[in-house]
């Protein structure tokens, strides 16, 4: 059985903790977030750490105990040092210009795709635009703008071209067989 709820929360120099009922705000060098604690689950600030303690034992407490400690480490992690998502293009031709807070895409389709970024997400392009860098502090948003921008051009079952994130692996079928 996993105790991740138990494990303390450690807060590096710089992070200060607001608790309020229902809310904990997270501030930190790189900004400002808020985690939400539901019922049943208390936060405590003993030094350098955050321990959250459950009222019992029972299954949803078990659970939102942990999700909670993991809420809440991703934040101070995220304010403290913040969070980077890599995607790269593949694809003869295939590139992403980032304009402001815009990336407008060539993705061999009849027109420029061109996504807009939430507010709190910042992007820059490397090697010849093939590389999209994804910044913030939001651990969850982050991953949410990296899965809709690789929605835009899915890495292809047979050659592998399209959006895919760093270190993805493709497996490519193989083509039709020559016939007789």
């Amino acid at each position: 059985m996993s105790r991740i709820g138990y494990t303390p929360v450690p807060l590096p120099a710089g992070v200060e903790l607001d608790i309020r009922p229902g809310v904990v705000g997270v501030k930190g060098p790189k900004g400002r977030l808020e985690v939400p604690v539901p019922d049943g689950i208390t936060v405590k600030v003993d030094g350098s750490e955050a321990k959250l303690e459950r009222r019992n034992d029972s299954k949803p407490q078990r659970s939102l105990h942990g999700l909670t400690r993991a809420l809440l480490a991703n934040a101070v992690h995220g304010v403290s040092q913040g969070y980077e998502r890599v995607l790269e293009i593949v694809g003869t031709g295939y590139r992403g210009e980032v304009k402001g807070n815009k990336i407008v895409f060539t993705l061999g389709y009849s027109h420029p795709v061109e996504f807009e970024l939430p507010e709190g997400i910042t992007a820059r392009a490397e090697e010849r635009n093939t590389v999209i860098i994804l910044q913030g502090i939001d651990k969850q948003k982050i991953g949410q703008v990296a899965a809709d921008i690789r929605a835009l051009r899915k890495p292809d079952a047979y050659k592998g071209k399209g959006i895919r994130y760093r270190g993805e692996r493709i497996s490519l079928k193989p083509g039709k067989a020559a016939g007789k």
